[in-house]
């Protein structure tokens, strides 16, 4: 079982001690330990070499506040419950500062199917202090078409240049390529695609072909 990048995993609550039985340092967190009762999601990740065969590798990060660890677990697939998308940027900003809001809001303008990852996500699945003053806002698009990133790109520039915070994201193609934004706005023909099996070098005509 394989999930696409950035997509939340919710976990049964019943299977969550079992799988920390294998991860005793995280037993010692008791926000860890919480995380799945109190209806958290983990996310997807890339695997590694020691995950285990069968196993989904499933990523936790925890806030700043507990250190900003990003903690990999490798969990069966019938502990799953479910998985979604990150979530709409429309529906986190109610977590984000005010100073953020009005930058919030051209982004919707501009795409009301924006979604959100890193800390603003983070901080409104969980209630808890991801964000700080130096905080980023990843956000991620789907789009279709080469002509619909150029206005995409054309836009996030325009919006990027009052934004109070540093805009990060991803356009991400129909076959799940994902190219940074701000890498797409520069002259660069060759381009660093991200996808759930790995990274690779695409010239800039093979994003959507």
């Amino acid at each position: 079982m394989r999930f696409d990048r950035h997509r939340l995993v919710y976990l049964d609550p019943a299977r969550w001690t079992e799988i920390l039985d294998g991860y005793p340092a995280l037993r010692a967190i008791p926000a860890v330990v919480d995380w799945v009762a109190a209806g958290y999601p983990l996310i997807a990740r890339r695997p590694l070499c020691d995950d285990g065969a069968g196993l989904v590798p499933l990523g936790l990060p925890l806030p700043p506040s507990l250190g900003k660890q990003r903690l990999a677990l490798a969990v069966p697939p019938d502990a799953i419950l479910s998985d979604a998308p990150p979530p709409l940027l429309g529906e986190a900003a109610q977590a984000a500062p005010a100073a953020w809001q009005q930058t919030i809001v051209a982004l919707v303008a501009l795409d009301p199917d924006t979604r959100c990852f890193g800390s603003l996500a983070w901080a409104h699945l969980t209630s808890l202090p991801y964000l700080s003053a130096t905080s980023d806002l990843d956000l991620v698009w789907q789009v279709a078409h080469a002509g619909d990133t150029a206005r995409l790109v054309a836009a996030l520039t325009r919006i990027d240049a009052d934004a109070p915070m540093r805009l990060d994201g991803e356009i991400v193609t129909p076959t799940g390529l994902a190219v940074q934004w701000r890498e797409y706005a520069s002259d660069t023909v060759e381009l660093l695609a991200k996808a759930a099996d790995g990274n690779c070098m695409i010239g800039r005509a093979e994003m959507f072909a």
